[in-house]
């Protein structure tokens, strides 16, 4: 009896809480606080619909492959073959540039010493591979933009940071807008002129944005750096993020090979879609440019590599001793079952939506990843991304009983890469938007070209047909 009384007390003091806080809440709070569940109710669409419509869900098939929307020379990515009752084969990964293998773009480069982002650029954009003398023209061009337009850093980033470094790019891109004698021209020469200017502009972007913001928000010392315009797109990078503009030869490159490898992945991937489609309408390179910015800042694309670095300063933090692989399993499988790290059930850097046996990226990756951690002294965390790599899909099978194809991807390694060269979090996933500007930039004058419609898709509507009720008559809903 004692305690049916003490819940009943229990259960009034709760309701008296509940009529004091919604008097105190003014109608706007009310309103949006009403508005979660009501919202969520109102907006959901039950699966079978989707099923009975015939209705490819994220624009996918229902073996996991993604419905075809057009065409491209830019880039195709290669993770399996279809045989002829539809089904997914697994293959090798392979990524092509205008149809030149990545593998041997970046051997080529690594042969000869040197950077190679912007030749990678003038491929995707040109569509063929430069002479020397088109490549020093083309990379000419581009450095006579490493500086922003006079008070554009001043006035567009220092006096108005942001917390996140992909919300000022995207900012900043719309703002060069005002600076163009002509934005609104789609000729493709004009297209051209303002595709360059911003691939030589997003390096300066992002090193003055995270300086700002590392300054205003986290109270740290303000370094601002030149950008020098016979410097690579990497050295420039890494001179303007380092407080003393510091870097070595192989920092640079690797970051250089980081940036070829994230330059382009088909015209199928979120923000290279989001270039077409905007592209379509007849809008400016600026608009349709921070478009793919802002799809790009979405965590499901864009912010893979951080979530690698944040997973393993978790494992370190909660494994001791990483090389004792009974422990590290035992970690893993929490990982796994969703009781460790972001409780997702995911080990970030594993598996791919395309690729299957392997990411070519990935491969092309490791190999220089060890060479930095070696330099580094960061062997052991080199090893734990080997092991992640060689160990989950184990793990995964004996955790649900099936075998799964989970190959490693690029965000495995360049998590690492990033996290070695000491690159911010919170660049991190404007450092990837600076390297697929390339691949942007080509969609968008292929759109422009090939294109020639508006993009429209069709939605079917679920909702049933309502009567319209008079205002004099309606009930409150949210209020």
């Amino acid at each position: 009896m004692f305690e049916r009384v003490k819940r009943i007390r229990i259960l009034h003091k709760e309701e008296r809480e509940e009529r004091k806080e919604k008097i105190a809440l003014t109608p706007q709070d009310a309103l949006l606080r009403n508005s979660e569940k009501l919202l969520s109710q109102r907006n959901q669409i039950d699966s079978q619909l989707y099923i009975e419509n015939d209705v490819k869900r994220g624009l996918r098939n229902a073996n996991g492959t993604g419905v075809i929307v057009g065409l491209t020379h830019i880039g195709e990515v290669v993770g399996y073959t279809i045989d002829e009752q539809g089904n997914k084969i697994p293959a090798e990964g392979k990524l092509y540039y205008r149809g030149y293998d990545i593998e041997d773009l970046v051997n080529t480069v690594l042969a000869e010493d040197r950077f190679g982002f912007e030749e990678t650029t003038f491929l995707l954009l040109m569509g063929s591979l430069p002479s020397q003398k088109e490549l020093d023209t083309f990379t000419d061009v581009i450095s006579r933009h490493r500086d922003l337009p006079p008070t554009f850093a001043r006035d567009m980033i220092l006096t108005a940071p942001s917390k996140n470094i992909m919300n000022k790019l995207a900012r900043s891109v719309l703002a060069l807008y005002s600076f163009d004698d002509n934005p609104d021209d789609t000729s493709i020469t004009n297209v051209l002129r303002q595709c360059m200017g911003l691939i030589g502009y997003f390096p300066a972007i992002i090193s003055y944005a995270y300086q700002a913001k590392s300054t205003y928000y986290d109270n740290n010392s303000l370094h601002l750096h030149n950008p020098i315009p016979e410097l690579s797109t990497s050295e420039n990078i890494l001179r303007m993020l380092r407080p003393m503009g510091e870097y070595t030869d192989l920092e640079a490159k690797l970051l250089d090979i980081c940036m070829i490898l994230h330059a382009e992945h088909g015209g199928g991937n979120n923000s290279s879609f989001t270039t077409h489609l905007i592209s379509s309408t007849g809008t400016d390179t600026y608009s349709a440019i921070a478009a793919a910015v802002g799809s790009l800042k979405g965590p499901r694309h864009g912010g893979a590599n951080i979530a690698v670095i944040n997973m393993i300063r978790d494992i370190k933090a909660n494994v001791p001793d990483i090389g004792k692989t009974s422990a590290l399993d035992d970690y893993l499988l929490k990982i796994l079952k969703g009781e460790a790290n972001d409780r997702s059930g995911l080990v970030y850097g594993m598996g791919h939506a395309i690729y299957t046996k392997s990411d070519p990226r990935a491969k092309i990756l490791k190999s220089m990843a060890k060479k930095l951690a070696e330099d580094k002294g960061l062997l052991d965390d080199f090893l734990l991304c080997d092991y992640i790599e060689k160990r989950v899909p184990t793990l995964f099978a004996e955790l649900h009983g099936k075998e799964v194809m989970m190959p490693a991807n690029v965000d495995l390694y360049s998590g690492f890469v990033y996290d070695a060269l000491d690159i911010p979090l919170d660049v991190a996933t404007s450092l990837f938007a600076t390297a697929r500007l390339s691949g942007w930039s080509a969609h968008r004058i292929e759109e422009l070209v090939a294109g020639g419609k508006l993009m429209r898709p069709a939605y079917n509507s679920v909702q049933e047909h309502m009567e319209y009720i008079p205002l004099s008559e309606r009930k409150s809903t949210y209020l």
